[in-house]
């Protein structure tokens, strides 16, 4: 989860995407490059596989389709995608819940309106043959845990499973600590630390916090409520692109060609191996598609969950009672069966 301060009157004066009047063109029809609105979507770290549907309709021309010229930003450990939404230098943001809820914790004028995943992709990962098969045999045992984690995902297991603050240790997201001792385990992200350690000869035990019933959205679209407001059909439009472009991506064919190219463009480190597990891994857990997006289709939120996730978040102390959290999301852009 992101910290952040924010000058509300910059957050205010927020002015949304660059638009002209477009009209969506009939299938098999051209797009004139003019004739497009701009939006600016920014991610939440280096081109990846987990960002791979919006690389997808990029690649594929989903959003040219919807009249929009989409300009997909990598994200880095550099960049804080939240200050940069807040200051308005770009569109929409991939997110999660956490940073929606701060929303409204801190009064600014800012919401979900879709999540790609489904199911947070957070894990713990432990050593095989140690007993330490569930997360409720870790309870005591030493963890590595980032400075983020310890305010997301940690209360969260202190809470349903007893863990304690003497239990963690730093995480420096280097996996030595963890190759060199057996008993340690650490945090991770599902598609990502578990192949390169099985890669470094360990065949992990993954947790999956979503499986245990943290309920956090992942890989959201966070936005102001100023342009959701003004530019609602724009928005429309973007969402939908991006949800069809990853309904597209999951499938794993050769139409991902482009979109991967474009991933490995903007992040030479990202090998193809990498991109395939990360699909196979996504499609394996029902990262994407699973719970309510089955029937709901690809991004589906629902009030209920949203419930939940803040009903659990508060009892473990991480948000104060009483906010009205459906000032955190909008459901009128997802819903709508895409990719069922």
């Amino acid at each position: 989860m992101m910290k952040y301060r924010l000058d509300r009157r910059a957050a205010l004066g927020l002015l949304g995407a660059t638009s002209a009047s477009v009209l969506i063109p009939m299938p098999g029809s051209r797009v004139n490059a003019q004739t497009l609105d701009k939006v600016s979507y920014q991610t939440n770290w280096r081109a990846q596989a987990e960002h791979g549907g919006f690389y997808f309709a990029v690649a594929n021309g989903l959003y040219k389709k919807y009249g929009i010229e989409a300009d997909i930003r990598m994200g880095g450990p550099q960049q804080n995608p939240s200050q940069l939404l807040l200051g308005g230098r770009v569109d929409m943001i991939m997110s999660n819940s956490f940073e929606a809820i701060n929303y409204v914790k801190e009064n600014i004028p800012f919401l979900c309106i879709g999540s790609i995943f489904q199911k947070d992709p957070q894990v713990l990962i432990s050593h095989p043959g140690v007993g330490h098969d569930t997360l409720a045999d870790l309870k005591g045992k030493p963890i590595l845990v980032g400075a983020a984690g310890r305010t997301s995902f940690w209360p969260f297991l202190k809470a349903k499973f007893g863990f304690t603050e003497d239990q963690a240790r730093p995480y420096t997201f280097n996996m030595a600590p963890f190759l060199a001792d057996k008993q340690i385990s650490q945090q991770g992200f599902l598609s990502s630390e578990p192949f390169a350690i099985e890669q470094a000869g360990v065949k992990p035990v993954i947790h999956l916090l979503a499986d245990a019933g943290f309920e956090n959205y992942n890989t959201t679209f966070n936005i102001s409520r100023k342009m959701v407001d003004e530019k609602k059909d724009l928005v429309q439009r973007f969402v939908t692109a991006s949800l069809e472009g990853w309904a597209e991506y999951m499938k794993a064919t050769p139409a991902n060609d482009a979109a991967n190219a474009l991933i490995k463009k903007d992040n030479p480190d990202m090998g193809d191996d990498k991109i395939a597990h990360a699909i196979k891994i996504m499609n394996q857990y029902g990262i994407v598609k699973s719970g309510d997006a089955l029937k709901l289709g690809i991004g589906a939120m629902t009030d209920e969950r949203w419930a939940r996730f803040y009903q659990t978040m508060t009892a473990a102390g991480v948000f104060p009672a009483g906010l009205d959290i459906k000032k955190a999301y909008s459901l009128e852009f997802v819903n709508k069966g895409v990719g069922v």
